[in-house]
């Protein structure tokens, strides 16, 4: 697989939409009910890039397949050197590796930012693929929420999976 990583942009969004839409309707990644307008997700896209966030993209055959940002894990200052990640990948680009690409430029974006730790919120505990990932790539599971969301129909675990980022935390961060 030839798959072109690079940092997301604006005109990135509707394909972007595109694949988070597909995610709200049919799966359990997110617990939106509604897919978010074209507007929201630039909004949210551009909060985390003004904020020093990375948000990478991944193109396979000139086609955007899949999509990976890290965000605050918390709003508390104390949690400033801690992020969340989310990863989505198009159904047709699933099973080829666009989710372990983005994911591993988007833990080596968040060690050169000097991030310390990251956070994985895997919505439900069926979702094997997603904590099969995650544990690949280093993740350790933390926690499960047991029947904590709630969508199509049915309840939903979340999963809490952490990392280490660089030097985790055996040394202090720098402010």
């Amino acid at each position: 697989m030839s798959a072109l990583l690079r940092p997301a942009t604006p005109a990135d969004v509707p394909a972007i939409l595109a694949i988070y839409a597909d995610q709200v309707r049919h799966g359990t990644a997110s617990w939106e009910l509604e897919p978010p307008d074209d507007a929201e997700m630039q909004r949210r896209m551009h909060t985390l890039l003004a904020a020093g966030y990375p948000y990478l993209v991944a193109e396979l055959d000139g086609v955007l397949a899949g999509y990976a940002y890290a965000g605050p894990y918390r709003p508390r200052a104390g949690y400033r050197f801690v992020v969340e990640n989310s990863v989505y990948v198009a159904p047709q680009f699933q099973r080829r590796g666009i989710a372990r690409l983005v994911l591993a430029a988007l833990i080596d974006e968040c060690e050169q930012r000097g991030f310390r730790q990251m956070v994985a919120v895997i919505g439900d505990s069926a979702n094997q693929a997603s904590i099969g990932l995650h544990r690949s790539l280093g993740f350790a599971q933390i926690g499960t929420l047991t029947a904590i969301g709630f969508k199509h129909g049915r309840w939903l675990d979340s999963v809490l999976m952490q990392r280490a980022l660089g030097p985790g935390a055996m040394t202090l961060p720098t402010p």
